[in-house]
């Protein structure tokens, strides 16, 4: 299995949204909200999207539930953008772990959430802050 990159998203990307989720009831918001902000449309239950944002959701919801489910709160979700490319960055308080692919799992154990994030995204990475252990995603801007 491919090994996370360890560096932080380009310098230059620019933030497009922030969310701040205490606890997994948050989520549900968090979609909508993400889904609202990449087609500027709200989305109704029951609704399909359009795949690079539907991926994007979907990690978003993996990431931002492993953050509430092994870190610290609050987890923050960043929305970037730098050049062609929109990236997703997961952040959550607990700087005592580092993350770990869950590749020796049986299927059905959970923590796929990094493994679903490297299948379906360009890159994914990993760094801290003085602060906050952050895992980021980068998709295509399309």
């Amino acid at each position: 299995m491919a090994q996370l990159l360890t560096s932080p998203p380009p310098p230059q990307a620019a933030e497009l949204r922030r969310w701040e989720l205490a606890d997994p009831a948050d989520l549900r918001s968090l979609r909508a909200s993400l889904h609202e902000a990449l087609t500027g449309e709200q989305l109704l239950d029951g609704q399909r999207m359009d795949e690079v944002p539907e991926l994007i959701v979907l990690v978003a919801t993996e990431l931002a539930t492993n953050a509430l489910k092994h870190g610290i709160p609050p987890t923050i979700v960043r929305l970037l953008a730098v050049d062609d490319s929109l990236i997703l960055d997961v952040a959550d308080h607990d700087l005592s772990t580092i993350p770990e692919l869950a590749d020796t799992r049986p299927m059905g154990a959970g923590g796929r959430g990094l493994q679903i994030a490297m299948a379906v995204s360009l890159k994914v990475g990993w760094y801290a802050t003085d602060r906050t252990k952050n895992i980021w995603a980068s998709f295509p801007r399309r």
